[in-house]
């Protein structure tokens, strides 16, 4: 049951997402941290992962009509990035409504780049089983208005896992392995650290994440600088 101060914020943001939810409990889930609580966003976050993805694609399918297949991955990839998801989830002010733990509070989880990116895409998913595709559509569309889409943004810089995977096909090696080697720190702020394999050159590299996702990319610029350095 929400107190009167929390129903108060909790229908501000349905008014900033245009959608009143018929299931209360599921934007109280969407932001509630693993630090907080047992029945936390993780799953909502996946699956809001999902639908912001599709989502993303259609309206640049629409909207860029003319960009080739691997142009359209690139200005996907940087619409879907920690980055931008941390932004709009700032524009939301997400910070004064999630939960969080005590020590997550502390360390300044409200802030926290990871915790308001992946705290928007549960957002979607919560929408999602809410009301359904469209309606988790309609948010994501509505969500990126603000975002200024052109052709351009394909210029925009890759991340390493699709720097490396396309350096990997052009020498016509396979695709690199991930593998989380170990996980430190605390239930409600892990560390991911992650190896990055290519096995046909017999060499691995390691890297650090916040999350499974941020360790693999930072395993793969390791890979890149390590490639860069071999003679040509």
């Amino acid at each position: 049951m929400l107190v009167k101060s929390q129903a108060h914020f909790y229908a501000a943001l349905e008014q900033q997402l245009e959608h009143k939810f018929a299931q209360p409990e599921l934007i109280v889930q969407a932001l509630t941290h693993r630090s907080f609580a047992s029945n936390h966003n993780e799953r909502l976050e996946f699956l809001g992962d999902s639908v912001l993805n599709l989502a993303v694609s259609k309206m640049l399918f629409k909207g860029l009509a003319n960009l080739p297949e691997g142009d359209l991955s690139r200005v996907r990839a940087n619409l879907v990035k920690q980055e931008t998801l941390h932004q709009l989830a700032l524009n939301l002010e997400l910070g004064q409504l999630i939960k969080l733990g005590e020590g997550e509070i502390k360390s300044g989880g409200k802030n926290r780049p990871s915790i308001l990116a992946d705290a928007l895409e549960a957002v979607i998913g919560a929408v999602f089983l809410d009301a359904g595709y469209v309606a988790a559509e309609t948010l994501v569309f509505r969500l990126f208005e603000s975002v200024d889409i052109t052709p351009t943004m394909s210029a925009a810089s890759k991340d390493p896992k699709t720097e490396l995977q396309e350096w990997l096909q052009a020498k016509k090696l396979k695709l690199p392995n991930y593998r989380v080697v170990s996980t430190k720190g605390a239930a409600h702020q892990q560390t991911f650290e992650v190896e990055c394999e290519i096995a046909e050159l017999n060499v691995s590299r390691r890297g650090e994440g916040e999350s499974k996702r941020s360790g693999e990319q930072s395993a793969a610029k390791a890979m890149l600088e390590w490639l860069n350095k071999q003679p040509k």
